[in-house]
């Protein structure tokens, strides 16, 4: 079955293979960046409603199959990206298409056993990316219980540089301050990149004031997001333990990384072989054979003393659930992990700690791939961050040579509005800038703005 797409597109030719979670999320993000879209799925029912909302080409097919990917003329694809259930079927289209195409390929996979041998992989296929949003999702959690304070920790410029988003309480010393005056007496070398308050969000100016409850990101190196938040009265040291509900890839991943980084690690899995699996991978973690959304279980197991709280179950209203109960009976740092995005009102209205959403981890990757794909040699997206429910982006671009915006101190450069200039990374030094300093060829330099579709460093110019 075949649904013919209207108007040719400006962008690239990409199929996507899968049109799940993460499939879904990237058709709807790279129509807006005008790419031309050819959906491959088994499903008729999710082809024919996919394509007619966006207007896209759709084939009922297996992506793998040669003779499905020719329908899809895979021998004009810029790109395919294959993000099905199956590791072993995405890993298999993208091996067809780069044997009878020319395109890129990006594979979803998911199994801790290939995403060993990612590199391996990678290399020997002939792959663009392999992403995997299980790992990619635990690293999030993973940083952000190193500070807990926070509510969002996103790293840039191979982990130099973190964006950090937190909430002003009642009584903090930022309350009534300026951006002007915070930069002038309390931290010069951070930057408040955005604000979200009352449901508007702004990329502020000097004269900005700060108020109790506002939602602030602001970049910085490691080191000094730390010491500007102790200054500013966050507590900045890490959990010493965690209690995770769930014992599947996510809670695998997180377990690994929180384990190795001196924190205890205590998960609740309802299947007994899963848990004598997770024994013999995670020796050093306590696991619990029982119903993690047993509230007696919970208070047995210590719910109430511990200093953190991550349900990763397979049901978001679980989640939320085991989340809001959490913040009732303890005093934990809390992470709900979400999947899909539908009330997102209503989610944004609960108290929910940190939010972790793995399709947007996974999109992201595979968007900023595609922007740096589609640009010019002037500059290449290393990192791309969608922030305050897609309204803002932070880019990082790496400058490759000269032009329009290098060697030009950044007050001369006419700069698009609504656009902040937020770090320039030289040699693994991070430059918060000032008006004086000038992006140089080599630089990392991360933007953050509410336009979107920012493909090339020049793109910030007027």
């Amino acid at each position: 079955m075949l649904k013919e797409k209207n108007s040719p597109k400006k962008g690239l030719k990409i199929i996507i293979v899968g049109c799940g979670k993460v499939g879904a999320t990237l058709i709807e993000q790279l129509i807006k960046e005008e790419h031309d879209i050819t959906l491959i799925d088994k499903d008729a029912g999710v082809v024919q409603d996919i394509a007619n909302i966006y207007d896209i080409m759709g084939i009922v097919g297996n992506g793998a199959s040669y003779s499905v990917q020719m329908e899809a003329n895979i021998e004009s694809a810029d790109l395919l990206i294959a993000v099905t259930d199956s590791d072993e079927l995405n890993l298999l289209c993208c091996t067809v298409a780069k044997q009878v195409g020319h395109c890129a390929a990006i594979a979803r996979v998911r199994t801790p056993d290939y995403s060993k041998e990612a590199g391996y992989l990678r290399e020997k296929l002939g792959l663009a990316m392999i992403i995997n949003p299980d790992l990619e999702t635990s690293k999030e959690a993973a940083r952000i219980l190193y500070l807990p304070t926070a509510l969002e920790v996103n790293s840039f410029a191979h982990g130099q540089a973190e964006m950090t988003k937190i909430k002003i309480p009642e009584g903090n010393s930022l309350d009534g301050m300026s951006i002007a005056t915070l930069g002038k007496n309390v931290a010069t070398n951070i930057l408040i990149c955005a604000v979200e308050r009352d449901g508007e969000v702004y990329i502020p100016s000097g004269n900005f004031t700060l108020q109790k409850d506002d939602i602030i990101s602001f970049v910085a190196s490691r080191d000094v997001a730390k010491s500007f938040l102790e200054k500013i009265g966050f507590k900045t040291n890490r959990v010493k333990d965690t209690m995770i509900i769930g014992g599947g890839r996510t809670s695998y991943y997180l377990a690994s990384q929180l384990l190795q980084m001196g924190i205890d690690v205590k998960i609740i899995e309802k299947d007994k072989n899963r848990c004598i699996e997770l024994s013999d991978l995670l020796p050093k973690a306590t696991i619990i054979n029982g119903d993690g959304t047993d509230e007696d279980l919970l208070r047995e197991e210590g719910l109430d003393y511990t200093e953190s709280f991550v349900p990763l179950t397979g049901i978001d209203e679980e989640n939320i659930l085991l989340t809001l109960h959490a913040r009732q009976v303890s005093n934990a740092k809390v992470i709900t992990k979400i999947n899909r995005i539908t009330f997102k009102d209503v989610i944004n209205n609960l108290d929910l700690g940190s939010v972790v959403y793995p399709r947007y981890i996974t999109s992201e990757a595979i968007i900023a791939y595609v922007r740096a794909k589609k640009n010019s040699m002037n500059s290449n997206i290393e990192t791309l961050y969608h922030m305050f429910d897609n309204r803002i982006e932070a880019i990082e671009f790496r400058v490759g040579e000269r032009c329009e915006v290098t060697n030009t101190p950044l007050k001369e450069l006419a700069l698009k509005k609504n656009l902040l200039i937020s770090f320039i990374n030289r040699n693994g030094r991070i430059i918060i800038p000032s008006g004086h300093d000038c992006i140089l060829p080599g630089d990392t330099v991360m933007i953050v703005t509410t336009h979107t579709g920012f493909n090339d460093i020049r793109d910030i110019l007027k």
